[in-house]
């Protein structure tokens, strides 16, 4: 179970932008370049997960791609744990297990080595972005269908209106900011 602590969010909702009629018309996105080039915002951010979940309960930190291997990366440095990327069809070397899953604008598919954790391990789960939850529970599917355990889940935005906490019963997760 997560720990949820207070984090000035002012900090990091200061530091997102949104871009209108991004990827098709109808859809703000929601830009975390700024943040990522705020050294403020972006160790808050890192710093307020690793806080979130606790030291020595994550053996592996899976990053989705693209943005969430940003974030992923220095949050696994400071687990002391290994980084793991969830990537597009076609990315990985090696023999790969694959999720298909609805995005609020179409579908989309994602793979990950089949050896990518040891049997048991925990497992937190970082993006950037929970929208419709498709992406976050195909992830999810994928850690437990290579042998690991879903500690837990971490996004820097969820965009409640969109309701993809319904696609995570049953897990637990944090978000830094919700719009």
């Amino acid at each position: 179970m997560t720990m949820r602590i207070e984090i000035d969010t002012a900090v990091l909702r200061g530091s997102i932008r949104d871009i209108p009629d991004f990827p098709k018309q109808g859809v703000t996105f929601k830009d975390i370049t700024p943040l990522l080039a705020d050294p403020v915002a972006f160790s808050s951010a890192v710093d307020a997960i690793v806080v979130s979940f606790g030291r020595g309960t994550v053996d592996k930190v899976v990053g989705i791609e693209a943005r969430g291997f940003i974030i992923a990366a220095p949050v696994a440095y400071h687990f002391g744990a290994g980084f793991v990327p969830l990537r597009k069809p076609g990315k990985l070397p090696y023999e790969t297990v694959r999720e298909e899953y609805e995005l609020e604008y179409g579908t989309e598919s994602l793979e990950l080595h089949v050896d990518a954790f040891s049997k048991g391990d925990r497992v937190l789960i970082v993006d950037d972005v929970l929208a419709t939850g498709g992406t976050a529970r195909a992830a999810c599917n994928l850690v437990e269908e290579a042998g690991g355990t879903v500690a837990g889940l971490a996004f820097v935005i969820e965009l409640e209106f969109l309701e993809g906490s319904k696609r995570l019963q049953g897990y637990d997760y944090i978000s830094l900011l919700k719009y």
